[in-house]
C-alpha cells in the first residue's frame, strides 16, 4: 500500500524560518496531506530542545561571533549544531498508517526512511538507542518529534561533514578542563557522510537520496497530490513568517527557560 506525501525541498533559510515553517507544515497536516521536507540552515545555527535551558546549554557570545542563529526547537532533545548537514522534518496526521502510537516503534519505522536512504550512497547503518542512526558504530543522524493536535512532527539531521571542533566552541562544557577529552569521545562517537564515503556529499544529492529512501522503505508515493504537492503554499509561507517574526525569533522564546 502506498502512502501519498507531499515533497518538498525548501533549501536554505535562517533558523527562525526553519522551525516555524514546521511548524506551520504540522498544522496543515492536521486537515491536509502528510508531507517530507528536506532543508538547510543559512546561517549556521545551534538549535536547543524545548525543555532545555539556553544559557546552560549555548554561549551564546561564541554564536554571537561566528553569525549564528540561536532558536529553540518545538521538540525535546539536546542542543545541536546546524552547520554541514542535511534537515528533515516528516509531518502527519496520528490518524495515517505510518504515525505509531508508540514512540520508540515511531521512531524506528520512520528512520527506516534514513536507513534506506544511506543504503542507496553504500552505506551500512542501524538504528540505535531512542532516536540515533549508527554508520560504522559512529552517530551520524539523530532525530527528534513532538505531538500536538492531532499531529506528528518529527525532524532529524544527516551530517554531511563533522563540525565537533565548532560544536564546543558554541555549546557549553561543565568544566573546562575536560573539554579536550570530551572532544576526543565524540569524535570518536560521531562521524559524518563525508568521511563514510571519502568525499563530500552536496546537500542536492542526499536529499535525491534520501528521497528515494523514504519512497522506498515506508512506500512514499510523491506528487499525488499535482505540483502543488512540491511547494509550500502561500498560506503556510505566511503562517511561517509570521511564527518565525513573532515566536520563533523572540527572546521570549528563545529563552523561554
Amino acid at each position: 500500500m502506498s502512502h501519498p506525501f507531499r515533497l518538498l525541498n525548501t533549501g536554505f533559510h535562517d533558523a527562525y524560518y526553519n522551525m516555524a515553517l514546521d511548524e506551520a507544515l504540522l498544522e496543515s497536516a492536521a486537515g491536509g496531506p502528510p508531507v517530507l521536507r528536506f532543508f538547510g540552515w543559512n546561517p549556521p545555527a545551534v538549535s536547543v530542545g524545548y525543555f532545555q535551558g539556553l544559557r546552560e546549554e549555548v554561549d551564546t557570545e561564541a554564536c554571537r561571533r561566528r553569525g549564528f542563529d540561536l532558536v529553540r526547537r518545538i521538540s525535546g532533545g539536546g542542543a545541536v549544531l546546524h552547520k554541514s548537514e542535511l534537515t528533515y522534518s516528516i509531518a502527519m496526521s496520528l490518524d495515517h498508517p505510518l504515525a505509531k502510537s508508540d514512540l520508540g516503534e515511531s521512531y524506528r519505522l520512520l528512520c527506516l526512511g534514513l536507513l534506506q536512504g544511506l543504503k542507496r550512497l553504500g552505506i551500512d547503518a542501524v538504528f540505535s538507542g531512542i532516536n540515533d542512526i549508527l554508520a560504522g558504530g559512529k552517530k551520524v543522524s539523530g532525530n527528534a518529534q513532538t505531538r500536538r493536535a492531532g499531529c506528528l512532527l518529527q525532524h532529524g539531521t544527516v551530517i554531511l561533514d563533522n563540525n565537533v571542533d565548532v560544536m564546543f566552541e558554541v555549546l557549553r562544557v561543565p568544566e573546562e578542563k575536560i573539554r579536550g577529552k570530551l572532544i576526543k569521545e565524540v569524535k570518536e562517537r560521531v562521524t559524518s557522510m563525508k568521511a563514510l564515503l571519502g568525499k563530500e556529499l552536496s546537500f542536492d544529492a542526499a536529499a535525491a537520496a534520501f528521497t528515494e529512501g523514504f519512497k522506498t522503505a515506508l512506500d512514499m508515493e510523491f506528487g499525488a497530490f499535482g505540483t502543488e504537492s512540491f511547494s509550500v503554499s502561500a498560506e503556510e509561507d505566511g503562517k511561517a513568517r509570521a511564527l518565525a517574526a513573532g515566536k520563533f525569533s523572540t527572546e521570549a522564546w528563545i529563552y523561554k527557560r
